[in-house]
């Protein structure tokens, strides 16, 4: 693997107006695999291809592999901290586990520009990928989620960001790359729009309009931006949320897409377990009396140089020895 310039991906690229997010399922025959990993070579040269068409559109695309599909396409060596992810919490709270080994996230301002690129790069891989989920995303106003709150305000930017995503020394052979958590979150828009303005802040833990964090001796322990802070010996750990709504009002269907990238992927699961469990457990997030996960998928993201390097990786194929005949 040549890891020579350990550029990242587009992963704390501004916040665009649409997205469109991606998650397949790869084929197992090692005919499919290696179009697969072909196809690694491609990503980067498809996205400036198509964005020359529009280059104030900000199109980008972030590729991300899941674990199981790392070892079936390229093996040994592998991220450090990269798994299958487990799900967290009990009952009607829990955040899923579910399938996926390639993850797509496509964002720019116009949404025929994403269209276009999810277009090319799908249709390069044929069919030796299944789309299991396909979300179409976009801001919504003064980027709020479909609940009314300004999401995302808490993330990290400039270097601050890369020191936050980027892996660095401490995983070399990876050093460049990201790990990515998505989730695909319902909302119940009628017991939520229930709530008076006040509720619904305390639940969130800011403020709706003025989206200021409500002070310590206000904000509830179990409001969503209590749960979801993370410190360690006194120092706040971040990640980059470019969570996304979307939805469908002839359907009844309103969500936010959750993407949450970070350099170690324990800090986005123990907020997870702050909020499905509790912080003491039974302390949930009370946003999830409101809100369903219904995916759950963790992926590790390449540098670019490492994913275009890819094409020529394989895992080694080891031959059975039988025993000689006593």
């Amino acid at each position: 693997m040549n890891t020579s310039i350990n550029e990242p991906q587009a992963v704390s690229n501004p916040v665009t107006r649409n997205a469109i997010f991606i998650v397949a399922t790869i084929a197992q025959d090692s005919e499919h695999l290696e179009t697969v990993r072909a196809w690694c070579e491609d990503v980067e040269g498809l996205v400036r291809s198509v964005g020359t068409r529009f280059p104030a559109s900000g199109l980008s695309c972030v590729c991300g592999f899941g674990s199981d599909a790392w070892d079936r396409l390229f093996g040994q060596p592998r991220p450090m901290q990269l798994h299958p992810f487990k799900a967290i919490g009990s009952g009607e709270r829990i955040a899923v586990s579910t399938p996926g080994d390639l993850l797509l996230h496509i964002r720019a301002d116009e949404m025929d520009m994403c269209f276009e690129l999810a277009t090319q790069l799908i249709s390069k891989l044929g069919d030796a990928v299944t789309v299991i989920d396909e979300v179409h995303g976009f801001r919504y106003f003064d980027q709020r989620a479909i609940i009314g709150f300004v999401d995302g305000t808490e993330n990290p930017t400039g270097r601050e960001a890369e020191d936050y995503t980027v892996i660095g020394d401490e995983d070399q052979t990876f050093a460049g790359g990201s790990y990515v958590l998505v989730q695909k979150y319902l909302h119940d828009m009628n017991a939520w729009n229930a709530l008076t303005v006040e509720q619904q802040e305390k639940v969130i833990g800011r403020s709706k309009f003025a989206n200021i964090e409500l002070d310590e001796d206000v904000k509830p322990t179990n409001s969503h931006s209590a749960l979801t802070t993370v410190e360690e010996n006194g120092r706040e750990l971040k990640i980059i949320r470019d969570n996304m709504p979307f939805g469908r009002p002839g359907m009844g269907e309103f969500g936010t897409y959750f993407v949450g990238y970070a350099r170690t992927p324990s800090i986005i699961e123990t907020m997870l377990e702050n909020m499905f469990v509790g912080r003491p457990a039974g302390n949930y997030d009370r946003l999830l009396d409101f809100s369903r996960a219904v995916t759950g998928t963790l992926f590790f993201v390449p540098s670019v140089t490492l994913l275009e390097s890819l094409a020529s990786c394989k895992p080694v194929e080891t031959e059975s020895v039988q025993a000689s005949p006593v």
